[in-house]
């Protein structure tokens, strides 16, 4: 039996929505018992019963104080995460809010550490409300990394059976391209070569993007592809690690998308988010791996403008619990 953590996200936004329709669908719920999954929803628990009221009247939850408490397959827990909120107000940002959801995220690795959950699924977060909240970390993985003591996360997109690895992610153009290292980039194919292993792949196929147009087509529009990425690929190669030499990023992507590889290496922010998201935005979801347990996410925001109004989509959130359950 396993059990997964699911922290819905900011209050203020559709988190709690998103996760109350995606946890009272009968396929979500058929596939937790195939599984062997017990869910576990962090949040704060007055919200999340009015979020049941108002948007999945049958969802039936039992209230635990710890995860080990959840010991009924087929049942859906919740344990209250969080000060009491002052003053709620759907669609407003609001410091009280994104503490909540930071509390959520903090309980939960106290649990991890004490082994009481095998995966964490996460609902969006709002970086301003965060910053109000006087949390100093940017995003989920910075968060997760520092409570879980993980030195060096790695964020994977999911998007159908599209899988994209990210050698950097928030960081400027210009500072994507200056990162750009040969023995650099020789870890992180590493890196993706044991994380795609322990994930279930015997002999990971990996595919590089290319950083110029043609991947500089013989050195017009660069020579990034020639000093950096191709003897990093060839050291990879001679080192165990199947990986393409680098490939245009307008045909990469669809290549891997078709079967050809199994993960891509993408070498900055927007080139991997521009595809995953162009191929299906609702069901790309991220994976961090590198942690003590994986972790899985939506990848959209907290949509403040149609909060608590019954128009969110779950189909993102109900894909990264379906994803996070199949990989544990």
């Amino acid at each position: 039996m396993k059990r997964i953590a699911i922290a819905p996200g900011d209050p203020a936004g559709i988190g709690y929505e998103i996760t109350a329709k995606a946890l009272y669908q009968h396929e979500l719920q058929n596939q937790l018992a195939e599984y062997n999954t017990i869910p576990i929803v962090y949040a704060n628990v007055p919200l999340f019963y009015k979020a049941i009221a108002q948007f999945t009247p049958g969802l039936m939850v039992t209230k635990i104080d710890y995860p080990v408490q959840a010991e009924e397959p087929g049942n859906i827990y919740i344990i209250d995460s969080g000060k009491p909120i002052a003053h709620f107000e759907p669609g407003v940002m609001s410091g009280d809010c994104a503490f909540c959801a930071h509390q959520a995220l903090e309980e939960i690795c106290r649990d991890v550490k004490k082994h009481g959950v095998d995966g964490i699924c996460t609902g969006p977060i709002h970086k301003g409300a965060m910053r109000m909240a006087g949390v100093p970390e940017i995003g989920h993985t910075e968060m997760l990394a520092k409570a879980l003591d993980a030195s060096s996360p790695v964020t994977m997109f999911i998007t159908r059976n599209l899988r994209i690895f990210f050698y950097s992610r928030h960081l400027s153009l210009r500072q994507a391209i200056d990162a750009l290292d040969c023995g650099r980039v020789v870890e992180f194919g590493q890196t993706m070569h044991k994380h795609m292993m322990q994930l279930g792949f015997n002999k990971p196929h990996l595919a590089m993007a290319a950083l110029n147009p043609h991947a500089s087509d013989g050195g017009q529009f660069g020579t990034e592809e020639a000093e950096i990425l191709i003897p990093a690929a060839e050291i990879l190669r001679n080192i165990g690690v199947d990986i393409s030499d680098p490939i245009g990023a307008d045909s990469v992507f669809a290549q891997a998308a078709e079967g050809r590889f199994d993960a891509v290496m993408s070498l900055y922010h927007d080139q991997g988010h521009i595809a995953a998201k162009t191929y299906d935005f609702e069901r790309t979801i991220s994976a961090t791996l590198g942690l003590p347990c994986l972790r899985t996410s939506v990848d959209h925001g907290t949509a403040f403008d149609i909060a608590w109004q019954n128009k969110a989509q779950s189909i993102s959130m109900t894909t990264a619990i379906e994803t996070l359950i199949r990989y544990i």
